[in-house]
């Protein structure tokens, strides 16, 4: 069984896969095909699993995504730590072109579902927190793209300063969502 739960742009969605827990911990079935189709979630062949590890509080990994035909829908999990995690409509054609949502992940279990067509994110809010995230298209340089974090059209609220984000250099340089031109 999955909860599922809608965000304010409905096709991102919290999902919470049912956790069984006794004294020894806890057991999940973060993934399983008959259990999506039956909660009424789109079909979603993933093809790559990711993780990755922030050792500092205030790392900033995104907003990224990637170019059709290589486009990426994404089922985000946090295995240890906590993360402030945004998707951004990019799809033109959507009433909610350039609002974002966001949602706070941690050892719980829920995971946040991002479709094809939306740029992804994420600050970390605790050190060393480690997140998961399938994948339904393999990685392809050649489509890799994204926006500025911190872009002020966004108006993303992101719960750490500009000036204390942990950032690479290839994050640091991403162009204004005004710059870009969707390919959604």
């Amino acid at each position: 069984m999955i909860d599922v739960r809608p965000l304010a742009i409905a096709d991102v969605k919290l999902v919470t896969p049912r956790r069984f827990a006794d004294a020894r911990g806890h057991f999940t079935e973060t993934w399983n095909k008959k259990a999506w189709a039956a909660a009424g979630l789109p079909d979603v062949a993933f093809a790559q699993d990711n993780q990755s590890l922030s050792t500092q509080t205030g790392t900033i990994r995104g907003l990224h995504f990637q170019k059709p035909p290589h486009a990426q829908a994404k089922l985000v999990s946090v295995l240890k730590g906590r993360i402030f995690d945004v998707a951004v409509d990019l799809r033109k054609a959507s009433p909610t072109f350039g609002r974002h949502v966001t949602a706070e992940l941690d050892e719980s279990g829920a995971q946040l579902f991002v479709p094809a067509g939306f740029a992804h994110g994420f600050c970390t809010l605790a050190p060393d927190t480690l997140v998961a995230y399938k994948v339904d298209a393999h990685y392809a340089p050649e489509s890799d793209a994204g926006i500025f974090w911190a872009d002020e059209a966004l108006a993303i609220a992101w719960p750490v300063a500009p000036d204390r984000a942990q950032l690479s250099p290839k994050d640091a340089a991403l162009p204004r969502l005004k710059d870009i031109v969707s390919p959604f």
